[in-house]
């Protein structure tokens, strides 16, 4: 063998040895500039999430991290999984397990789940494990054009934003995702248009059921520029949609995203605004909250919101009409959900965009696999030998 081929033979052998570059099936995932992880904090946030019991799921989709915040093990844990621009998160609680979006060409839906425990091998020095790990299970993929947004969990099944199609689908277990829910201004004559994204229809407040849920989008019309363009005149054209009348409950919006329920009302992120409204059912709406950046990212724990703020993207800068991008931050706040204000913040000044935020049960998830300071041997037994924590051995075998 001659030199040159050998050592063609001595790099490949070497290559996808990394458990992070396997899991998003890209070679760099384990190069992390860990600037991204660093984060000031102010006033009791740990505090909060111990209180509450919680490990935050944060996507930061610009930057390519899923991100987990815990005070599970009792003091500060942050920790990472690389995929591609993740967007969406839903917790399914009945199944214990977490489902991601992942926003490139093509889209991929990722599907995690804790273990607590090792397979007993032969072939490890020890069995001994520490945490609430979530692993990646099952991936499936999409076509680019599905551009899937928010994920949420409407009854037992998982549903997606299909912003690409301007419409909501729903994923059962184990099959294929199909339209179920699309507002009535993309019908026409020959019937909805799902060949072009025309309306950015990119949150869902899931209730019981699809008529109980709402829907936030960039426009309601077909007219014009389209939302992504930078020509779109985004100021007040955003909307709210009824599930059950398919067409809008509120108005006046600018780039809404993230609707959800919040003590029984109904709380939009008013994007271009940096702000929080309680959209009421007469179509009025109510700021609760103001924030320093790009309001996206929203979940409730007791009376606490958690609301992630983002960095304006310059070449949208017309989209964000009430902000100063000088003042804006990358980050989560802790916000009471009564009087509106900031009790508690973690920033990250190198940050730039927040997608989504879903609070677990820590007792459930407290981290993800890599964390800031990484120990490579500890990290390729876990994707070793790792085992669901419901799996039973014998019983899979």
């Amino acid at each position: 063998m001659s030199d040159e081929t050998n050592a063609r033979f001595q790099a490949d052998h070497q290559a996808w040895r990394d458990p992070a570059a396997v899991v998003a099936q890209w070679q760099d995932a384990g190069a992390v500039d860990s600037s991204l992880l660093d984060a000031e904090v102010t006033g009791p946030w740990w505090q909060i999430l111990a209180e509450a019991g919680v490990t935050l799921l944060v996507s930061r989709e610009y930057e390519h991290l899923l991100m987990a915040l815990s005070m599970g093990s009792g003091s500060p844990r942050v920790s990472y999984l690389r995929l591609p621009h993740p967007s969406g998160i839903a917790f399914d609680a009945a199944c214990g397990q977490v489902h991601v979006a992942s926003t490139r060409n093509p889209n991929v839906l990722y599907t995690l789940r804790p273990t607590d425990r090792l397979l007993p091998r032969r072939d490890l020095e020890s069995n001994g494990f520490a945490g609430r790990v979530l692993m990646p299970a099952s991936a499936r993929f999409l076509p680019g054009s599905t551009y899937l947004h928010d994920l949420a969990m409407i009854g037992p099944q998982l549903h997606a934003s299909a912003v690409g199609e301007n419409a909501i689908m729903a994923f059962p277990a184990g099959g294929d995702g199909s339209r179920v829910w699309w507002p009535s201004c993309i019908e026409g004559a020959t019937g909805a248009d799902f060949g072009l994204n025309h309306l950015q229809l990119n949150g869902i407040a899931a209730g019981e059921s699809l008529a109980e849920s709402y829907f936030t989008a960039s426009r309601d019309d077909l007219v014009g520029a389209r939302p992504g363009q930078i020509e779109f005149a985004a100021e007040g054209r955003g909307v709210v949609f009824s599930g059950a009348t398919r067409s809008p409950m509120t108005r006046g919006l600018t780039r809404p995203h993230s609707p959800r329920f919040v003590g029984g009302a109904l709380w939009v992120a008013n994007s271009g605004f940096g702000s929080i409204v309680d959209c009421g059912q007469d179509g009025s709406t109510e700021v609760v909250a103001r924030l320093p950046g790009w309001t996206r990212g929203l979940c409730a724990i007791g009376d606490i919101a958690i609301i992630g703020t983002s960095r304006i993207i310059p070449r949208f800068r017309a989209y964000a009409p009430g902000l100063d991008p000088d003042e804006c931050v990358c980050g989560l706040h802790a916000v009471d959900v009564k009087a509106g204000r900031i009790v508690a913040s973690l920033i990250w000044p190198s940050g730039n965009q927040i997608f989504a935020i879903e609070a677990v049960p820590s007792s459930t998830i407290d981290r993800l696999p890599f964390e800031i300071d990484r120990h490579p041997d500890a990290e390729r037994t876990l994707f070793y030998a790792w085992q669901n924590a419901s799996s039973n051995v014998g019983e899979n075998r």
